[in-house]
């Protein structure tokens, strides 16, 4: 699991909440940082916030998705959730969204989903636009 946010208090909230489950946290301040850890640590899933110094998470999952070795990676948005941030998130081939604030429950759950394959994005590979603590799909 590769957290990606450049407010470590989130970084750690999200971390410690998923450790908590079970999960093996690495964490990330931004989208540069994320494309060089990535293929070291191989992670099930990806989470990225969207407005980051460097490489923003939008840019960072169009990375992940035009790299063969990443292009299936579970990627997960935790932002504002904007309209344009669902929709460019959309484009760039997000998995998921969830809103920040957002309860630690919907996170866990998020994250297992996409961690276990379930309610994986349609055969294009897209998925439906949305935010919530679901994947959409």
């Amino acid at each position: 699991m590769l957290v990606v946010d450049d407010n470590k208090v989130i970084r750690q909230l999200i971390r410690v909440n998923l450790e908590l489950e079970g999960f093996e946290v690495v964490t990330a301040a931004d989208g540069v940082e994320c494309l060089d850890l990535v293929h070291r640590i191989r992670p099930d899933v990806v989470t990225l916030d969207v407005v980051m110094p460097r490489l923003g998470g939008l840019e960072t999952a169009t990375g992940l998705r035009s790299d063969p070795r990443t292009r299936h990676l579970p990627i997960a948005v935790i932002s504002a959730c904007t309209p344009y941030e669902v929709d460019a998130g959309v484009s760039a081939g997000v998995d998921a969204f969830l809103a920040k604030p957002f309860e630690p429950s919907e996170l866990v759950r998020m994250v297992h989903r996409l961690a276990t394959g379930e309610e994986r994005p349609s055969v294009d590979g897209r998925s439906g636009a949305g935010c919530a603590g679901t994947t959409t799909g």
